[in-house]
């Protein structure tokens, strides 16, 4: 691990109740939380490797793989489902093989599936790297996903 995260695991150590936020610190450095990175805030905060895996995976803000350049979420909420957002992820899926949960092969884009977006009167809606897109169609979404390509 690089020096920035050992500085981190020197400045919690010992110290009672830092294993949530040396979790979060350790994944705004890195971007995630490898296994590696885990077992040494295992052996900083002297806790089991075992606990600090349960802490990690009880919380949805923990990610254990590394994210794509570009963040896609897929708002499922109540008027995202009705207006079709299962056909974005299909879309999503067939033409560009991502996957929800999944980050593309090539480390582009990393696609969540989130519970809402709080943009329900613009349903279906997607938010690609902060920006929130409503109304979408399959094309629409096509659209949007090509034009970020193209950039790359």
């Amino acid at each position: 691990m690089d020096q920035a995260f050992r500085a981190l695991l020197d400045r919690w150590k010992g110290v009672k109740g830092s294993v949530i936020p040396l979790l979060q610190q350790a994944q705004d450095l890195l971007g995630y939380l490898p296994e590696e990175a885990m077992r040494d805030i295992a052996v900083a905060t002297g806790r089991s490797p075992a606990e600090i895996c349960g802490v990690a995976t009880f919380y949805a803000q923990f990610r254990f793989k590394p994210m794509g350049r570009h963040n896609l979420k897929v708002c499922h909420g109540t008027a995202c489902h009705v207006q079709g957002a299962d056909g974005l992820d299909t879309v999503l899926e067939t033409k560009f093989s991502m996957r929800t949960g999944d980050t593309t092969a090539d480390g582009e884009f990393t696609v969540e599936k989130v519970a809402c977006l709080g943009c329900c009167s613009l349903a279906p809606v997607v938010m690609l790297d902060g920006e929130v897109y409503g109304r979408l169609t399959g094309d629409k979404l096509a659209k949007i996903v090509s034009g970020v390509r193209e950039r790359v």
